[in-house]
This record gives structure tokens, sequence and C-alpha cells, in this order.
């Protein structure tokens, strides 16, 4: 997978959205979740775990230091309205804090370090969706769509705290060594048979997080007992 220069790329930030959790209810459960986010004007302050007026319902998947902001590239909306049948889709209608311009899966790697307003982040890992994603679109089948489509969006640490707002530049500061893209990380984890090179590649991020190293390297493990054979 080609790795594009970042410094031919406009990468933008074209809004920030937020929003505290709410009671869902889908198929008789109810259940609480952050997921519904709207945009706001001005200058936010983010901070270690999260945006200041955004919350998470669960933080066992969802917010944290390695899931502080999660952004989607707006690239992917007039896709989504294809596939939804919907005319309509605001910002923030998938979850995202960030709603970006530029920063795709295909060239975005694990671990680049970007300076977006006054704050400093950090690429983690893409966005495995979730039943409340499919709650929320009233689509059973929008989590498999979700996967497939690649068109996962990707989530961002903290590294310095700071004022964020519509219309900054995402300035990229630094990557891992070696790193694979987060479209690349996407197909590892989803493909039924993924490249064992690439599977060997993946291992070796430092920044990889343990229960994805641990997937990797069982898949690794299959797949060269299979070419054993």
């Amino acid at each position: 997978m080609a790795f594009q220069s970042r410094l031919i790329i406009t990468m933008e930030l074209i809004s920030v959205n937020v929003g505290m959790p709410r009671l869902l209810t889908s198929k008789g459960a109810s259940f609480k979740t952050g997921i519904f986010k709207h945009p706001v004007a001005g200058r936010v302050m983010l901070r270690q775990t999260n945006l200041d007026g955004d919350r998470q319902a669960d933080l066992s998947v969802h917010g944290g230091a390695n899931k502080a902001v999660y952004a989607y590239p707006s690239e992917h909306y007039g896709y989504w309205r294809g596939e939804l049948s919907v005319e309509e889709l605001p910002w923030g209608a998938f979850g995202e804090n960030f709603t970006t311009d530029g920063l795709l899966e295909s060239h975005v790697r694990m671990g680049d370090q970007y300076r977006v307003g006054s704050a400093v982040i950090r690429v983690t890992t893409p966005r495995l969706p979730c039943y409340k994603l499919a709650a929320k679109f009233k689509s059973d089948d929008i989590i498999e769509q979700f996967l497939r489509s690649g068109r996962s969006g990707f989530y961002f640490s903290v590294l310095e705290e700071g004022e964020v707002g519509a219309g900054d530049v995402f300035q990229f500061l630094a990557s891992d060594v070696p790193s694979l893209t987060i479209a690349e990380f996407n197909y590892l984890y989803a493909s039924p048979t993924p490249d064992l090179e690439l599977l060997e590649r993946s291992v070796e991020v430092k920044s990889l997080p343990e229960s994805w190293r641990q997937r990797f390297n069982a898949r690794l493990e299959a797949a060269r007992e299979k070419q054993s054979i």
C-alpha cells in the first residue's frame, strides 16, 4: 500500500463534536451511549481523556487515555449517504469528536503525531464498531459494512493538552518506525486470509496495543502452521 507524502496533503479539522451519554433503546433493551455527538462552535479544550463537554458511557471500549479522541474522515460521508439511503448526515453522525479532511486511513499510520490547534495528539488504533452504532442507525448490517468498507476512522491519544477548533490545520510532527497504515491494520484485523509478510511487520510496531498484538501473533502462528503442512 503506497505511502502518501504529507507535504502535498492539506489536513484540516472541519468540525469538533461533543456529547454526553444518553439512554438509547433498541430491540427491547436500554443502555447508555455517548455516540450522539453534535458540532460545537469556538475553541474547545482537549484534555488527556476527552474534550470539554464530551463523555463516553463505557470506558472499557471508548474514551480513556488511548482513545481520548475519535476522528472520522469527512470524505466517507458521501459513501454512507448512499449506503444508508439518507440525504442528510450531520458532522458527528458516527460518534466522532473530530470530523477531518485530508486524513485518510490509507496514509495515516499508527503512532503518527500531529499538532492541531495548541494540542499534540498521537494516532492509536482504528475504531472497531459495536452494537451501539447499529442501534443508532437502526441497521443490523452496518457493523459488517463498517468493517468491510475499511472506513473505520481512528483514535488519538493526547500528548499535550490544548485548545482546538474547526478550521485548525493538522501539522504532522513525527511517525513511529516501523509502522503500518490504519488501512493495513483494518485489513489484517478483518481479512480471513491476511498477508503473512504484513502480519510479521505488524507485530514489530511498538505502539501496537497488546490486545491487537496477541490477535496478530495468533494469526501469524496459524498462518505459519498452515504453510508447514
